[in-house]
């Protein structure tokens, strides 16, 4: 069973697919310090605030003895916006890549044509021939 394990851990796709992962956890923190840390600032500069703070809120909350805000009911939809931008970056650069690993796949030739047989007319001429004899 462990050596079944090994054999399935150490196909090529297995390890592609885990290194691709990490790689894309990676990928995915420069996304996010690109949108939080210039995509969002200059956004924000429309709303005079930092753009990730944005939200609508629903219900006023309270002040506790911290000075927190305590029982506030609010959409965060600043952040909401900010992760989809992510999204929408971490998408696209990934269709980039799979078309570019599709234009350097090599192109599958296109499978022989079959032999070609008698047409129709050679076979009315042969069964024309037979019904003669």
């Amino acid at each position: 069973m462990l050596k079944e394990f090994k054999e399935f851990a150490m196909k090529g796709n297995l390890v592609d697919i885990a290194v691709a992962f990490v790689m894309g956890a990676a990928f995915n923190k420069v996304v996010s310090s690109f949108t939080g840390g210039i995509v969002s600032p200059l956004i924000g500069l429309i709303f005079k605030s930092d753009f990730k703070d944005q939200k609508w809120i629903i219900t006023e909350g309270t002040l506790n003895d911290a000075g927190e805000t305590v029982g506030e009911v609010a959409v965060l939809w600043g952040d909401f916006l900010t992760n989809v931008i992510d999204f929408v970056i971490v998408a696209f650069v990934m269709f980039m890549v799979i078309k570019g690993v599709n234009k350097m796949k090599k192109k599958e030739e296109p499978a022989p044509a079959a032999p070609a047989g008698p047409s129709d007319n050679e076979l009315l001429a042969e069964i024309r021939d037979l019904l003669k004899k």
